[in-house]
């Protein structure tokens, strides 16, 4: 391949999914000897994407007001100062600001146009941008699925499931039981202290996350005998405050309140799971992919979640003893009493590393015939 330049836009460069993608596509090209350059507000994460080689164009594409819509004169110009060959969309809005801008392009200078659908967002006329690109990268076959069924106008030859990938030098495989991340887990949070088996699940501070099931768990195998303790690192958060009182509450009423850890996130959460023994991925809305469970199985942990969306893909296809009927809560107990007592053989998940990410993403880069400059 030439050297490309390759023009990536998202609202803000602060935390994400989104966010993380954009930047490990960025380090791909830079270190493959292309351009790379991101669009958006701006954010927490521009002196690191910096770092990496690449180049940020602060412009508000993420505003939901109409005159968002004036920047697409500006985006032009960014194209062609750029001399864009890819543009890449991570979001609605920037989305359809990126198509008005390349309509006023001459065809003989129009970058081609890539989007990458990372959400089951709500299907409506708005979210079907994401669907309009040369190329539509899909983050799972779940998003591949629900592309087709709620836009059947779109050609599936478009259509490239890459899935999200780790890096498993970031999420070692640990012994287990891990000891030393088990102290490491109740020194800094006392009631995760003890013999029996630690139970993990990390997640915002939603209801959509399934607290309230991972407790109603705790309680149901702490009723079995079992001394298991309950950690929810990312629950406890700013705004959340009468979300995380209702929980201690029902805590309270099941009597397992000194065996459960409401905390803040941890920027150590490979050491999280290392420190566990089960992995709870038990969201109530299905999740376009579920990057918990390749973490979580990476690091040699097993998991159980709802068999539903990108999450019961992954278990399906990793660890299929995982995988529950959504919202049944005797089977989530049996199965997490199994999984328990008989630990299953650690998953390879290297088809979802990184590595495998990045390269297949370049490779739908290559996929467009080279322009002359």
């Amino acid at each position: 391949m030439r050297r490309l330049s390759v023009v990536q836009l998202l609202p803000a460069l602060e935390s994400g999914g989104v966010e993380r993608s954009t930047l490990e596509i960025a380090d791909a090209l830079v270190r493959a000897g292309h351009r790379a350059v991101v669009v958006s507000a701006g954010g927490r994460l521009v002196p690191r994407l910096l770092a990496l080689g690449a180049e940020h164009i602060a412009l508000d594409i993420g505003r939901k007001s109409p005159l968002t819509l004036r920047h697409a004169r500006t985006l032009r110009r960014v194209f062609a100062d750029c001399q864009a060959d890819i543009v890449h969309a991570r979001s609605r809005l920037p989305a359809w600001i990126a198509r008005l801008a390349l309509r006023g392009l001459p065809q003989a200078q129009r970058p081609h146009f890539v989007t990458t659908v990372h959400g089951l967002n709500s299907p409506s006329r708005y979210s079907a941008v994401m669907t309009r690109g040369e190329r539509v990268i899909c983050v799972s076959d779940t998003v591949r699925d629900y592309v087709l069924r709620h836009y059947p106008r779109t050609d599936p030859g478009q259509l490239r499931t890459i899935p999200r990938g780790i890096d498993p030098a970031v999420f070692p495989r640990a012994p287990a039981p891990d000891r030393d991340a088990r102290a490491w887990a109740a020194a800094a949070h006392p009631a995760l202290a003890g013999d029996g088996p630690l139970l993990l699940l990390p997640g915002r501070g939603t209801r959509l996350k399934g607290h309230a099931d991972a407790l109603a768990l705790l309680a149901a195998l702490r009723g079995d005998g079992m001394d298991a303790r309950l950690w929810l690192p990312g629950a406890r958060e700013a705004g959340r405050e009468t979300y995380i009182a209702e929980l201690e509450a029902q805590a309270a009423a099941l009597g397992i309140a000194a065996a459960v850890a409401f905390t803040a996130p941890t920027d150590a959460i490979a050491r999280a799971y290392a420190a566990s023994d089960l992995v709870l991925q038990v969201s109530r809305k299905p999740e376009a992919f579920g990057r918990t469970v390749v973490e979580a199985l990476s690091v040699g942990r097993p998991v159980l979640g709802w068999n539903h969306g990108g999450v019961g893909e992954l278990l399906a296809r990793l660890q299929p003893g995982g995988a529950v009927a959504p919202f049944d809560a005797r089977a989530l107990h049996a199965s997490a009493r199994e999984l328990l007592t008989h630990p299953p053989a650690p998953a390879d998940t290297m088809d979802y590393s990184l590595r495998a990410m990045q390269e297949a993403t370049l490779g739908v880069y290559a996929e467009f015939p080279q322009r002359p400059r």
